[in-house]
């Protein structure tokens, strides 16, 4: 796969900070000295998830945003691998596999003018490519019995998950969402706000529920398609967080029975966390502790399929920041899921 580099050894080395008396993940995590093909090179390899990373921005570029999300990956990779290895981390049950990299088609496509219809189309038919290679990677890990953590770019990038998860298990899956925004968008060239639609429609993905979303930027038309499809649930931020109208323990709860009775996939986009450097940071968001929880109820369930983790978009005064929140939510996830 063209767009695929592969996490080595040296990589690993370069990122560790080793500590005499302790012993970090980075030591104990499993990584694919040569690629011959995803399935036959993790199928037997004694792990339980898979993590990658995918280096871009170009499907929050084809939805009018700010970009970044493309840095998410290496803030992550400094901070997780240079946690504790103990008995909560379970760094043994881990593979790095690497990340998908877009940088040269990057450049052109961020340099071109989203104003001009034609040019937008240019970087939306792109991210059928990044679809593509999402779809493909992810149907290898799970069709071999793993699971895939997913880290970094646009929220574009859960049509690739679903897809991929749909595929490999021959069967439409469901997902929950912790986001400000639904991404559930009409079908007009693909882009990071219109992931779960296309999956929709296209017959990957059957119940959706999308939590905390934020009623100031959810359109009217939105809000009545929603409410028109049994298949698709939500609950708002400010119904819970606000005027206190729902509860959050009872609404994760409401959440997980429209979504537990098949496999389901756990989306986290990083703009529903107050202050966290994304796409679409907002003052006004979840608190960590309350994304923590989130995915250790959801990633606890035996039909948990897959966790990704979206949207951050940090600088360098701010990667550490983001490196150490996605490390937390993706150990979480492993915590949760392994009992």
């Amino acid at each position: 796969m063209q767009h695929l580099i592969l996490f080595t050894e040296k990589d690993k080395q370069h990122l560790l900070k080793k500590r005499k008396g302790e012993t970090k993940f980075g030591e104990h995590i499993q990584l694919i000295p040569n690629l011959t093909n995803i399935y036959d090179d993790i199928v037997n390899l004694d792990v339980d998830y898979v993590i990658f990373g995918i280096k871009e921005d170009i499907g929050v570029y084809a939805n009018l945003g700010q970009t970044g999300t493309y840095k998410a990956w290496e803030a992550t990779l400094k901070v997780l691998l240079n946690i504790q290895s103990n008995s909560f981390t379970k760094a043994k049950r881990v593979l790095i596999l690497g990340h998908l990299e877009y940088a040269e088609q990057r450049e052109i496509l961020l340099a071109l003018d989203t104003s001009k219809k034609k040019e937008l189309n240019k970087v939306r038919k792109f991210v059928e490519i990044i679809d593509k290679d999402v779809t493909n990677i992810v149907t290898s890990i799970v069709k071999a019995g793993k699971i895939p953590i997913v880290i970094g770019g646009g929220h574009n990038n859960a049509y690739g998950n679903i897809k991929g998860c749909a595929l490999a298990t021959n069967e439409r899956i469901n997902v929950v969402n912790f986001d400000a925004h639904s991404d559930f968008r009409s079908e007009e060239g693909r882009h990071s706000g219109n992931g779960f639609s296309y999956a929709f429609a296209e017959g990957f993905l059957k119940n959706y529920f999308i939590f905390g979303l934020h009623e100031n930027y959810t359109s009217n038309k939105l809000f009545n398609t929603l409410k028109k499809i049994k298949n698709l649930k939500y609950n708002t931020y400010e119904g819970i967080e606000v005027r206190n109208e729902l509860d959050f323990k009872s609404e994760i709860k409401i959440a997980l029975d429209h979504v537990a009775n098949k496999k389901f996939g756990i989306e986290i986009d990083c703009d529903a966390i107050k202050n966290i450097p994304s796409s679409a940071m907002t003052p006004s968001g979840f608190s960590v502790k309350k994304a923590r929880q989130f995915i250790n109820f959801f990633g606890s369930h035996e039909n948990a399929t897959y966790l990704h983790i979206c949207e951050a978009a940090p600088n360098k005064k701010t990667e550490t920041k983001v490196g150490k929140l996605i490390t937390y939510l993706i150990t979480d996830f492993i915590r949760a899921n392994g009992n």
